[in-house]
C-alpha cells in the first residue's frame, strides 16, 4: 500500500493507519531527513527477521538503527551517558546523525551489533517524528538498497520494487541522496565513522 503523508503537517488519520500496521508486525518503508528507511516496531522480532531477509542480511551481524522521536529513550536503549555527552547529542539531534552508543540491556539482541551498541538516529522529519510518538515508541531503522538514485529516493520506484515485501511504503515527498554521518562513542569521545550529510565539528 501507497500512502501519501504531508511532510509538514502529517494526517493523523494516515499515521494512525501506519501505526496499527507496525503494532500487527507489519514491515514500513517510510522518509527520514537522509534518505528512505526500511523500518518496523523494534520490539517485534519478526518484522525485524523479515527486514533481514529483504536486505539479505544475517540478524546477528546487521547494524541496525533505533529512531526515536526525542532524546527521551536514551536513558532506556543506551547506558554510560554523560551528562557532557547528553549535551552533545541534544545539540546536532533532531538532525541527520546516527550516534553509536553502548546499548542497555533494554534493547532488544536482535538489535544489538556484536560489539552491544546501537545506533540512535532522531530525524528531523515531521512524519517520522509524529509516527513514533503515535506508536509510543522507537521503530528500527536501516538503509533502502538500491543502485539507482530513484530505487531509494522516489517513493513510487519505492513502491513498485517493495510493493510485494512491505505493507506500506510512505509518500513523504523525494528523498535524499546521502545517509547521514555516523559517529562513534568510545572513551567519552565520538569518532568519525561514515562522513554523511550532517557536518560534524566536534
Amino acid at each position: 500500500m501507497l500512502i501519501q503523508i504531508h511532510p509538514k503537517d502529517p494526517q493523523l488519520r494516515l499515521i494512525h493507519q501506519v501505526v496499527e500496521t507496525l503494532k500487527d508486525g507489519g514491515v514500513i518503508v517510510y522518509p527520514t531527513d537522509t534518505i528512505y528507511g526500511l523500518g518496523c516496531d523494534i520490539y517485534n522480532q519478526k518484522a525485524v527477521e523479515r527486514i533481514c531477509r529483504i536486505k539479505g542480511i544475517d540478524p546477528k551481524k546487521a547494524q541496525f538503527s533505533i529512531v526515536c522521536s526525542d532524546l527521551s529513550h536514551l536513558s532506556t536503549f543506551a547506558k554510560q551517558i554523560s551528562t557532557s555527552t547528553f549535551r552533545t547529542l541534544k545539540e546536532y539531534l533532531p538532525g541527520p546523525f546516527t550516534f553509536v552508543l553502548p546499548a542497555s540491556k533494554q534493547v532488544p539482541k536482535i538489535l544489538q551489533g556484536r560489539k552491544d551498541t546501537i545506533g540512535l538516529r532522531v530525524p528531523d522529519n515531521n512524519i517520522t517524528i509524529t509516527l513514533i510518538k503515535e506508536l509510543g515508541n522507537p521503530v528500527l531503522s536501516t538503509s533502502l538498497p538500491g543502485e539507482d538514485v530513484e530505487e531509494y529516493t522516489d517513493p513510487e520506484v519505492i513502491y513498485e520494487n517493495y510493493k510485494s515485501l512491505v505493507d506500506i511504503v510512505i509518500n513523504g515527498g523525494i528523498g535524499g541522496t546521502v545517509p547521514s554521518t555516523v559517529l562513534q562513542f568510545q572513551d567519552e569521545e565520538f569518532e568519525l565513522i561514515r562522513q554523511g550529510l550532517g557536518e560534524w565539528e566536534g
